[in-house]
């Protein structure tokens, strides 16, 4: 048996004013997706605890058949393990966004524009974070780059007794109702109100304004965390598997999971992402011997914090089209039986810009066993199917492979 995870982050949404009050998922043409609805199994799942906060970390954590109660420890340790940071125990990672802010005087009064800076390259990315480290790195401080927007600030002997806020859940809003309190917080605030100094004039962002782009202007420092440690996953579930993501995040889970994390090239985590490479990277892992293969997909996500109602669709219709068409007719050609689960982690609303920990709707395909289902994979027909798995986690062990 074969089994496959097809995630798109962020997928499902809130019903939509300007959509008719249907939700993307409803309105997005996905024939491919709706066929396996209509012979598989829909129902609800929760993955993010009520006394969690609902970012990928905990979720995907929970798709993947880890209890976040048992095993989270941060989400920037996670992404750290994905980029070679070797962590001691007495370590503090935290996530370093390098957004965009706007130039009022004060930091305090900044509004915080972008939390991706336009989902800036890799290569600008990288000149930016060496300037950082060439400003702050000491013995205690060190900027590892990572991707696009995301990377990793180490801080020895640190603390995790801190309140940081995602930028994500604060766009268009002030900088100063948000700043760092706690243990680390003179030293956080103290970074990136310097690094809007340093960063405002550097050429790269020189450039972006010229392009139209937005610049990548300040720091922005948040999802503490120590040195991660998970179960394997193949002495837990008994299978070996790979994952195959854009983001340092999922790469992070796979590495201390022990799962092969796969690079595909032209990836990005957006919807301009190399979709076909990565569908034909799940079947190229299936047919080296790997029994699971977890596709996480950021672009529903991105499209979700940016307001991108259009774009937003348009991802979900690019999933259906370029990644579960491909995986299941190669899937069908290699001859042996396979499940596929689509799922969001977590829903992120159009209009919140953000994530919830709302029920999300999942969908089991048993090429084995083909059953009655419902005509759309929509969260309203999950929520009629009235199948709820109350705990996400467990998912995995008593629904994939059970």
């Amino acid at each position: 048996m074969k089994y496959v995870v097809i995630l798109g982050d962020g997928m499902a949404d809130y019903p939509i004013e300007s959509l008719g009050g249907k939700t993307p998922l409803e309105v997005a043409k996905k024939p491919n997706i709706d066929a396996l609805c209509k012979k598989g199994t829909i129902g609800l799942t929760v993955t993010v605890p009520d006394h969690l906060s609902p970012g990928s970390d905990v979720a995907n954590l929970s798709a993947m058949g880890y209890d976040p109660d048992k095993y989270y420890s941060g989400r920037s340790p996670l992404e750290a393990v994905s980029i070679g940071v070797d962590m001691k125990d007495t370590d503090v990672v935290f996530r370093a966004n390098i957004i965009t802010v706007s130039d009022d005087e004060r930091y305090e009064d900044k509004t915080i524009i972008d939390h991706s800076s336009g989902s800036i390259s890799n290569e600008e990315a990288k000149e930016l974070i060496d300037c950082i480290n060439e400003e702050f790195a000491n013995d205690r401080v060190k900027f590892y780059n990572g991707v696009s927007y995301r990377h990793a600030l180490v801080i020895d002997n640190g603390s995790t007794n801190v309140k940081l806020t995602p930028p994500h859940d604060i766009l268009e809003r002030k900088a100063g109702d948000y700043m760092p309190q706690g243990d680390e917080a003179e030293l956080i605030t103290s970074m990136m109100k310097r690094s809007y100094d340093i960063l405002k004039d550097h050429p790269v962002n020189v450039n972006r304004i010229k392009k139209g782009l937005n610049p990548a202007n300040s720091l922005w420092i948040w999802g503490e965390g120590r040195k991660p440690s998970l179960d394997n996953f193949k002495e837990k579930f008994g299978i070996d598997g790979s994952v195959i993501s854009a983001v340092d995040l999922i790469k992070g889970i796979a590495i201390c999971a022990g799962l092969e994390s796969i690079d595909v090239e032209g990836t990005n985590g957006d919807v301009d992402t190399n979709w076909e490479g990565k569908a034909k990277a799940c079947i190229d892992s299936l047919k080296s011997g790997k029994d699971f293969c977890y596709i996480h997909m950021e672009a529903p996500d991105e499209c979700g914090h940016r307001g991108e109602t259009d774009n937003k669709i348009k991802a979900i219709e690019l999933i259906d089209e370029k990644v579960v068409k491909y995986v299941k007719e190669k899937l069908d050609e290699i001859g042996e039986d396979y499940r596929i689960l689509i799922m969001p982690d977590h829903p992120t609303p159009i209009k919140l810009r953000t994530h919830t920990r709302d029920a999300i709707p999942f969908l089991l395909y048993d090429s084995t066993k083909e059953v009655e289902g419902y005509d759309s994979y929509t969260e309203k027909n999950a929520q009629k199917s009235g199948l709820v798995v109350e705990k996400a986690f467990d998912i995995l062990p008593d629904i994939l492979f059970k």
